[in-house]
């Protein structure tokens, strides 16, 4: 929606939504310099700004909607925590969160602009909602390639201009905005890419289709890489977990956090590699 339109749809002069938007009170976008109102995420802001007493709430399911981590979810097993995974990628996650159909989301997207990890997609996705960014770990992205590099790719610039077959992940997966951000460092965009026809669901998925031959390379975990071929092109990727305050406090996450500050988890993140642990567990966010 426009300004005007999403000011009729709230019942309130277009000054109100000028002054929403510079308090960052109401969700929107910009494109070609133009404010923009997502019309699901406007009635999710809605439904949260909406007062009811706390008797009597549904809460949310049990799930963990967002990024694929391999840690995170051999984690959530072992910890007992109950919560089943729903890998639908970064901004699906946050949005599964906003409307209560999941009650954790874990996010790693980069602020193109202001260059920080997660809280302006945070703060753009959960407005008017008591939620917490938990900071889970910094994580190293790379080029996943076929055992010994067999093609001798040497970057990223150098896999594009020599039109090897990427595998690549959904749109709206942190891992395919990053691919974004680190092509446009290079002058370089999506459009010069030769891709296969079908995109990984996840980084164990984007592994298999480089192994399997039907793709030369992909943007994704060193903890997914396993026995293949591995260029570090990120190595400070902040990956975060995005909950309610309330639900923070509940059996489920705290059955999680609690399990992450064991032996057994240290051993299983030195063993996948590519993992820094030094700040997990910090509060990155509290909104």
């Amino acid at each position: 929606m426009t300004t005007s339109e999403v000011a009729d749809y709230l019942r309130v002069k277009e000054r109100t939504i000028y002054e929403m938007v510079a308090r960052q009170t109401i969700p929107f976008s910009r494109a070609t310099g133009k404010l923009l109102f997502p019309r699901r995420l406007i009635d999710a802001w809605l439904e949260a700004q909406t007062e009811v007493p706390e008797v009597g709430l549904t809460p949310a399911p049990p799930i963990y909607s967002g990024s694929n981590d391999p840690l995170l979810e051999w984690a959530l097993r072992q910890s007992g925590s109950g919560l089943a995974v729903l890998a639908r990628g970064s901004t699906q996650g946050l949005e599964d969160l906003a409307a209560g159909r999941a009650l954790m989301s874990g996010v790693h997207l980069l602020d193109p602009e202001g260059g920080g990890w997660n809280v302006a997609a945070a703060q753009a996705h959960l407005p008017g909602i008591s939620c917490v960014l938990i900071h889970w770990a910094r994580r190293t992205q790379g080029l996943i390639l076929a055992p010994g590099n067999p093609h001798a790719i040497s970057g990223l610039r150098d896999a594009v201009t020599r039109g090897m077959r990427f595998a690549t992940r959904a749109e709206g997966a942190g891992s395919q905005r990053l691919l974004d951000v680190l092509l446009a460092r290079e002058g370089l965009s999506a459009a010069d890419l030769t891709t296969v026809d079908r995109p990984a669901e996840t980084h164990a998925d984007l592994a298999a289709l480089i192994e399997t031959g039907e793709a030369d390379c992909g943007l994704g975990l060193k903890a997914a890489a396993g026995l293949m071929g591995f260029l570090p092109l990120l190595a400070d990727e902040s990956f975060d977990l995005a909950m309610t305050r309330r639900d923070y406090f509940e059996p489920p996450i705290q059955s999680l956090l609690a399990f992450a500050r064991s032996e057994a988890f240290a051993r299983r993140a030195l063993h996948l590699g590519g993992y820094d642990l030094a700040d997990h567990g910090k509060v990155r966010w509290n909104g």
